[in-house]
């Protein structure tokens, strides 16, 4: 009896999976592995990925960062079916929500399936909107701008067009990147006759946005679970929370907020300067 408990304690924690018994060692240890590999990446690609520095799970609740009064968010199709009725009156900290970013496009060939909706709606319901498209890095500057255009049309009131850029590519110079991304800016700003918007993390930009002629664009800076930014350039927008709750939208939705008066928001949008 001694004895057969010894060998039971010894073989705890030996892999012991019936059908690979028939393996060699190495080749069990080496499947395991693999599986133990793909899980890793299955999680990233699906919960961490998607999100990149936005990975709620690890930080919880939004925080909301005092002494700004003009509060916003961003939507897309991830927040299906909204209902305006209720988020017209939502507030976020005892303050209204007076602009939302809305989902266009991405790459050369994606529409937000919502965005046409989503885009009507903002307006109907008196917020002042903007559209935004997700770069990637599989199709030319030229390509993603008239995709955007062609799809995205706005007006005076509305807030300068929108690039959200968070990624390089790895085989790409960072002068040839920087090229690409003035291109995409470039041939939109000549057809709103307003400098764009320039979303991204304030890592990246460090990184890969951080020569002086990026400056002159508006900066909609991403970066979560801070009492204060750490960027110390001029910036517009701050999105300082994936995890905001809202009535009339199902789930989590990204909270901003705007560096400056009502005013001054108002004079960013389209045809306010003419």
């Amino acid at each position: 009896m001694a004895h057969e408990t010894k060998n039971r304690l010894e073989h705890k924690g030996r892999l012991n999976i019936p059908f690979m018994r028939s393996y060699p060692k190495w080749m069990r240890w080496t499947g395991v592995l693999l599986l133990v590999g793909l899980y890793i990446w299955v999680f990233y690609y699906f919960f961490v990925g998607p999100f990149g520095f936005r990975w709620r799970a690890l930080y919880g609740d939004a925080k909301y960062p005092e002494g700004y009064e003009i509060r916003g968010i961003d939507i897309s199709h991830y927040q299906h079916d909204i209902d305006w009725e209720q988020l017209q009156s939502a507030m976020i900290e005892k303050c209204p929500i007076r602009f939302i970013m809305i989902k266009a496009t991405e790459g050369s060939s994606r529409l937000d399936p919502m965005f046409r909706d989503n885009f009507k709606h903002a307006e109907e319901y008196g917020f002042i909107r903007g559209a935004y498209h997700f770069w990637s890095n599989k199709s030319s500057a030229r390509d993603q701008a008239a995709f955007f255009l062609k799809h995205v049309h706005l007006q005076d009131g509305d807030l300068p067009p929108v690039l959200d850029v968070e990624h390089k590519p790895d085989d790409m110079s960072v002068e040839d990147f920087q090229r690409e991304i003035l291109t995409w800016l470039h041939i939109v700003e000549d057809k709103y006759h307003v400098k764009p918007i320039i979303y991204t993390y304030y890592k990246f930009k460090m990184a890969y946005l951080g020569t002086p002629v990026f400056d002159d664009y508006p900066y909609w800076i991403a970066h979560y679970y801070v009492d204060k930014i750490e960027y110390r350039g001029q910036w517009k927008f701050w999105q300082h929370t994936d995890a905001g709750r809202l009535p009339g939208i199902k789930g989590y939705v990204d909270f901003n907020l705007y560096n400056g008066s009502y005013y001054d928001l108002k004079q960013l949008c389209i045809g306010s300067k003419e």
